[in-house]
């Protein structure tokens, strides 16, 4: 399954390496069919309805004219609908909007006489919902992310049971540590990324610099597994960290230890320069 929506320049390699794609575009799907006709293939489609959310979808009035036109394409399946909530604004699956979503399912089955095998509401937002009983029973498909990785629901971060929270840990050298102000010297504009940052002065502090920067992680989204430490900010490749809590202060090659928050670990997962080491579980 394709999770996001197929560009129309690819839509030959949608159809040679995926058997499903989500979809909320008449003229990709269009191509889709001409491309799946060209492979002797039939691929499934999820049409995609925004529920207000404002990420991609047909509005709600789009929904059931779309559903009739991919019906009448060769070489692609309607299969289903589904939608995305919390991504983008932030709203979060309730009774109301997921019992909206199966209306508009069963306006589209009432409307050509079919029957769609998937209704896609559900994410990681979803889960306070489903296990409170409040999903409706035709919501049977679910595409889960950061409760699987990291363990947490999302619509406030909170541990999801039995799931673990440390399963990925990101390990950073120390390329320098040196003693220096904690406030910058001389004039100060914008840095680096347009920010004008806050300084609180404490002094001259040991800061330790490690090899790790934003093209990497998302500073905001790391945690250090000791708590003495404190990230102070990073720039393109170095992570600066105060060290001034320890009482005994690292050395240069030194490995630190945090862990990651989604965004953290998307742009981990996804940076070339990020080398990534699986590991036994060792948990019985």
């Amino acid at each position: 399954m394709l999770l996001r929506l197929p560009p129309l320049s690819k839509v030959e390699r949608v159809i040679a390496s995926t058997n499903v794609s989500l979809n909320s575009e008449l003229a990709v799907l269009r191509n889709l069919s001409m491309a799946a006709r060209g492979h002797q293939r039939v691929h499934d489609v999820i049409l995609m309805v925004d529920l207000g959310d404002l990420r991609e979808g047909l509005w709600p009035d789009e929904l059931l004219p779309a559903a009739g036109e991919v019906l009448k394409l060769h070489g692609v399946r309607l299969r289903g609908v589904g939608t995305n909530l919390s991504c983008f604004g932030g709203v979060i699956p309730t009774r109301e909007n997921m019992n909206q979503l199966v209306s508009l399912v069963e306006s589209i089955e009432q409307t050509f006489a079919v029957k769609m095998e998937v209704i896609s509401g559900l994410n990681s937002s979803g889960l306070a919902l489903l296990a409170a009983g409040g999903m409706p029973g035709r919501v049977n498909h679910a595409r889960i992310g950061e409760a699987i990785l990291l363990g947490r629901e999302t619509t406030e971060r909170r541990p999801w049971p039995d799931t673990h929270q440390d399963a990925f840990l990101l390990h950073a050298e120390v390329l320098e540590l040196k003693s220096k102000p904690s406030l910058p010297l001389g004039p100060r504009r914008q840095d680096a990324f347009g920010a004008e940052c806050a300084f609180e002065d404490r002094g001259t502090v040991p800061r330790a610099l490690l090899n790790v920067g934003r093209e990497d992680v998302d500073p905001s989204c790391l945690e250090p597994l000791d708590p003495r430490l404190r990230i102070l900010g990073a720039s393109s490749g170095y992570l600066v960290v105060d060290t001034s809590a320890l009482q005994k202060q690292p050395g240069t090659g030194d490995i630190m230890t945090f862990s990651l928050g989604y965004s953290a670990l998307l742009r981990a997962m996804t940076s070339e320069y990020v080398r990534k080491r699986f590991t036994a579980n060792d948990a019985p």
